[in-house]
């Protein structure tokens, strides 16, 4: 994503009680507390994470949010990972973050995670195939090739209750509307799910739970739509969430997702899942009852994120 303009208007706000309005809206929106038992699992793509002159009160805002769940992927921080760090010095001491190389945008990927809960396991890496199996990734009426990804998707294995975990963070190619890039998407898209259903079937997989999160660039979370059907070709199912509010604040796309295979929803999906529409309530003296959408926005996708972050709950 390429870095969104600095707002040239001011706007001061009382953090104080932008927290306790996004804490309201918590409840509203009914993301459980962290508890026993459960594990709170969200995705949020924070727009160009270390390359947006964020300010301190930005980042506490951010790190008051990714502090309601157990672990969270984090995707488009930048090769400058301060502000993901910064984030991570907010947050409660048990707290922990690993993160990928930067790739494709000078983009890494992270995780931040509660160390009370979740215990990092041996396997962490990225998914990867050998170029002999590159032609494997093929789609129905697609003529182009898989080359690889451009950011490769950041795994990683989490001991958790009495199970294990493995969690696959994804920030897949967007590049534009026409047939070229959505065919482009579709490949990497389905290259994920290929991968997954690889796992899930050798018996040499680290972990038998995965979870598949992140930025899928999805256009719209239903059959026909061609990331969706990529996505679930191999068995990975998206349960519908109980907001249904699209992940992008300036669209009604769902780009982002939480995916896993039917035992994981059998055995472990508690059937919570939600996407937390933060804008819906910080900053209404900068809203000003819709007067003022033009301003709001270009302040949010630039001091916060553009997108919205999902999450989900398991049993462990």
């Amino acid at each position: 994503m390429p870095v969104f303009p600095k707002p040239k208007f001011a706007f001061d706000y009382d953090l104080k009680a932008e927290i306790a309005r996004l804490r309201k809206h918590k409840k509203a929106r009914a993301i459980p507390k962290r508890e026993h038992g459960k594990l709170l699992v969200a995705t949020w793509n924070i727009a160009n994470l270390g390359a947006q002159a964020r300010r301190d009160q930005d980042l506490s805002i951010i790190a008051e949010v990714v502090s309601w769940f157990d672990v969270i992927a984090v995707q488009e921080c930048r090769e400058n990972f301060g502000d993901l760090f910064d984030i991570h010095n907010k947050l409660p001491k048990s707290y922990r973050v690993i993160m990928s190389d930067a790739s494709g945008n000078n983009e890494r990927m992270a995780f931040l995670y509660n160390s009370r809960k979740l215990t990092i396991l041996e396997e962490v890496g990225e998914i990867a195939f050998p170029p002999s199996r590159l032609k494997s990734i093929k789609l129905p009426g697609i003529n182009a090739q898989f080359n690889g990804f451009d950011r490769t998707p950041y795994l990683a294995a989490f001991s958790v209750g009495d199970t294990s975990l493995m969690l696959v963070n994804v920030h897949l190619f967007y590049g534009d509307e026409k047939p070229a890039s959505m065919a482009r998407r579709s490949l990497e898209t389905y290259a994920v799910a290929k991968w997954a259903d690889l796992r899930k079937k050798s018996r040499y997989s680290f972990t038998r739970e995965l979870l598949a999160l992140g930025d899928f660039n999805m256009p719209k979370c239903e059959p026909g739509d061609p990331i969706y059907q990529a996505l679930t070709k191999l068995g990975l199912e998206l349960p519908e969430h109980s907001t249904q509010i699209a992940s992008s604040i300036s669209s009604d796309s769902n780009y982002d997702q939480i995916a896993f295979f039917p035992e994981t929803s059998h055995n472990h999906f508690t059937g919570l899942k939600g996407v937390f529409d933060f804008d819906a309530a910080i900053f209404p003296d900068l809203w000003k009852d819709g007067e003022n959408q033009k301003n709001f926005k270009a302040y949010l996708r630039y001091y916060i994120s553009d997108h919205r972050p999902m999450w989900v709950q398991l049993t462990i």
